[in-house]
């Protein structure tokens, strides 16, 4: 059974382009038609405002054109400004920063996923992150995707399984960042098969914070509703 996965190519860059934005990534996205998908505190993958959590097989395709920058506000658990651009654009200029923002503008990267099996199978999804785990992890897979259209511009779609992991804080505790495990690469327009199954799919290790040594990743927990 296969399943088409079809991404615009309204304005695709070239080879050379598409590599340059995605290279600027640096360690230091509105919207709409899509579902929200984040990480908890828990380290758990979850899906809109009702936080369903994604089953811990399913793989992922990533958008390669749809990586963004930019700033977000957050007041008392709201959003209350966003400003996002593609990679391909400079950051957007931010005024002040909305009343009642707690932490002002926050820097923020994206990007849009569509789901390649189980339950959620052709679910679109947005992913932004402000942490400095998260936007890191954004970034490294940009650089993975930059590296591969230099190799084979024919299959610029990584596939991945959404994973985690940890490290201790010395002030809030155990924090969990996320962690994208590469599948495998496909053509924007290549159809997908079902999820790898048994051994073929590789094992996710665990892997440590740099400043602070984390812990090894813990396995992927079972799919809840909450």
């Amino acid at each position: 059974m296969t399943h088409e996965m079809t991404f615009s190519k309204a304005g695709l860059p070239t080879p050379q382009a598409l590599v340059s934005a995605l290279r600027s990534l640096e360690l230091d996205i509105g919207l709409g038609g899509v579902a929200i998908i984040k990480m908890d505190k828990t380290g758990a993958w979850v899906l809109g405002a009702e936080q369903t959590e994604i089953e811990a097989d399913s793989l992922w395709a990533v958008n390669p054109f749809s990586f963004m920058h930019g700033y977000i506000a957050w007041g008392d658990g709201e959003v209350l400004g966003e400003v996002m651009a593609s990679v391909s654009q400079p950051l957007p200029e931010v005024e002040a920063a909305p009343e009642g923002a707690k932490k002002g503008w926050e820097a923020q990267r994206g990007m849009l996923m569509k789901c390649m099996g189980g339950e959620h199978r052709g679910l679109e999804a947005r992913y932004t992150v402000t942490s400095v785990g998260g936007r890191r992890a954004i970034q490294m897979l940009a650089s993975d995707i930059a590296e591969q259209v230099e190799k084979d511009y024919s299959k610029p779609v990584p596939v991945v399984n959404l994973g985690r992991t940890r490290y201790q804080h010395k002030s809030y505790g155990r924090i969990y960042t996320p962690e994208f495990a590469l599948e495998k690469w496909v053509g924007l327009d290549e159809p997908d098969s079902d999820p790898i199954e048994g051994d073929e799919r590789p094992q996710l290790s665990g892997t440590h914070d740099p400043e602070t040594g984390g812990e090894p990743t813990e396995p992927p927990r079972r799919r809840r509703r909450r």
